[in-house]
């Protein structure tokens, strides 16, 4: 505990800031939604969701999270960038035939190709469902 008390790291007020703002609530949600526009309010809201996807994925995977194993059909870029990295639609297949469609943040120094190994992370939230966790090591 530091002189201040137990005070947030700027990454984590950031995500905050971010979330109130894509959620459209708050001082910073209805700040950003009246300079957005309807259309462009909606990509916002989809690229943080996919940060936060991402970043869910990373974080379970560091806590021990069984990963499953799936090889890259296709994958096509979406156009979005975060952090200018790519944002993208991955098609992949699992051991047991079943292809599954996932839209996610890639690293642009390791983006995934048809063929590639991949992990994915059973998604706790919505059963039946994975987020990419990155390539197999």
């Amino acid at each position: 505990m530091g002189m201040f008390g137990n005070r947030k790291s700027r990454a984590e007020r950031g995500m905050e800031i971010a979330n109130q703002a894509a959620s459209g609530k708050g001082f910073y949600g209805r700040l950003t939604k009246a300079a957005l526009g309807g259309e462009d309010f909606a990509r916002f809201q989809d690229a943080i969701g996919t940060v936060g996807t991402g970043m869910d994925a990373q974080a379970m995977v560091a806590a021990g999270a069984p990963t499953v194993p799936a090889t890259v059909v296709s994958l096509q870029d979406t156009g979005q960038l975060v952090n200018f990295d790519p944002v993208v639609d991955l098609i992949v297949l699992l051991a047991d035939e079943r292809q599954i469609v996932l839209r996610t943040l890639v690293s642009k120094l390791a983006i995934p190709r048809p063929g590639d190994a991949v992990r994915l992370v059973a998604d706790p939230r919505l059963p039946g469902t994975y987020l990419y966790a990155g390539p197999a090591a």
